[in-house]
C-alpha cells in the first residue's frame, strides 16, 4: 500500500487499485508506521504525501516485494509465464531483438503479453528506476560507455559498427578534415554526441553541433541537403546520395543490452523474454 501511495498520491486511488477501502489503506499505513517507529505520511492539503522516511521505505519496498515474489517462484519453479511484461527500448532493438522473440513466445507462452514503449536509453532508465517498465533495451558506444547503476542487471545482445555519414561524393579523409563542418547528433540521447566530441578531441578540434535529430531518416535528409554530417550505423540502407565512411582509428561500436532491475529476472514472464533474447545472441 505504501508503494502504491508513493506512485498514486491518494489513499482513495490506492484503495481502488488494490481492491479495498480507503479506511483499510489508512489502517494499513498506520500499522506500518507503528512497525517502523517513524511517521511515513503527512498532511498535504486535503490529501497526504510521504515523508522523507516514507519515500525511503517505498524505495525499499520495490526490492522487498521483488524478493517476496522470487521466494514464491522458488516454490513453483515451473510456473507458466503469463501476464503483462512492459518493455521500453530503442527502435532498432525492438525490431531486431524483441519482435522475433515475441513471435516465438506467442506460440510457446500464449498467456504472456508484451507491451512496447519506444524510448531512448536515458528515458528507458528513468522508467526502469520508477518501476514503470520491467525490461529496458538500451545501447551505448565503446567510446561512451554507460555508467551502470548497482541495481542494474545487464545482458549483452549484439554490436554494430558505426561510421561517418557524408554526401556520397566524398571519400574517406582524416577526421581532422571535418573540423569546419556542421554536425548532427541525437536529440534524445547524449551518447553519440559524446562519441563525436571524443573523436574530434583526438583530432584536435571542437565540433560545431548544429542539429539534434532523433530519426536516422531525417539525418540522411540533412546530410543529403549538405546541412551537416553525423554518425550512422554501417550496414544500414541509407538514402541514395548518402555514404557511410568507416571509422577505424578508433572504431566506433554501438553495443545493445537488455537491462533489468537486479533480482527481478526470476519472474517467469521476464525470464522467458530474457532467455529468448540471450538464446538469439548465443545462436
Amino acid at each position: 500500500m505504501l508503494l502504491e501511495l508513493s506512485r498514486l498520491g491518494s489513499m482513495h486511488e490506492v484503495a481502488d487499485h488494490v481492491g479495498t477501502t480507503t479506511s483499510a489503506v489508512s489502517q494499513g499505513i498506520a500499522a506500518l508506521t507503528r512497525d517502523v517507529g517513524t511517521p511515513l505520511i503527512e498532511p498535504d492539503g486535503r490529501r497526504v504525501r510521504l515523508t522523507p522516511a516514507g519515500r525511503r521505505l517505498a524505495e525499499h519496498a520495490v526490492t522487498i516485494i521483488a524478493a517476496v515474489d522470487r521466494a514464491r517462484l522458488d516454490l513453483d519453479p515451473g510456473a507458466e509465464p503469463s501476464g503483462v511484461l512492459r518493455v521500453a527500448g530503442f527502435a532498432t532493438a525492438v525490431r531486431r531483438s524483441l519482435l522475433p522473440a515475441m513471435d516465438e513466445l506467442a506460440d510457446t507462452h500464449p498467456g504472456l503479453e508484451v507491451r512496447i514503449l519506444e524510448h531512448e536509453p536515458l528515458e528507458a532508465f528513468d522508467l526502469l528506476a520508477r518501476d514503470d517498465i520491467d525490461l529496458a533495451l538500451t545501447y551505448d558506444y565503446n567510446l561512451a560507455p554507460t555508467a551502470w547503476r548497482n541495481d542494474h542487471q545487464t545482458a549483452a545482445l549484439w554490436t554494430v559498427d558505426w561510421g561517418l555519414g557524408v554526401p556520397a561524393g566524398e571519400t574517406r579523409a582524416p577526421f581532422a578534415s571535418y573540423a569546419e563542418r556542421d554536425w548532427i547528433v541525437n536529440s534524445r540521447n547524449t551518447a553519440d554526441e559524446e562519441v563525436v566530441r571524443a573523436l574530434a578531441s583526438m583530432a584536435g578540434f571542437e565540433p560545431r553541433i548544429v542539429h539534434r535529430i532523433d530519426a536516422l531518416e531525417l539525418v540522411d535528409d540533412l546530410i543529403l541537403d549538405g546541412r551537416g554530417i553525423g554518425l550512422l550505423p554501417r550496414g544500414r540502407t541509407s538514402r541514395r546520395g548518402v555514404r557511410v565512411l568507416p571509422l577505424t582509428d578508433p572504431r566506433v561500436t554501438m553495443r545493445a543490452y537488455a537491462v533489468t532491475r537486479r533480482g527481478r529476472d526470476g519472474w517467469p514472464p521476464l525470464r522467458a523474454v530474457l532467455d529468448r533474447l540471450t538464446a538469439a545472441v548465443r545462436a
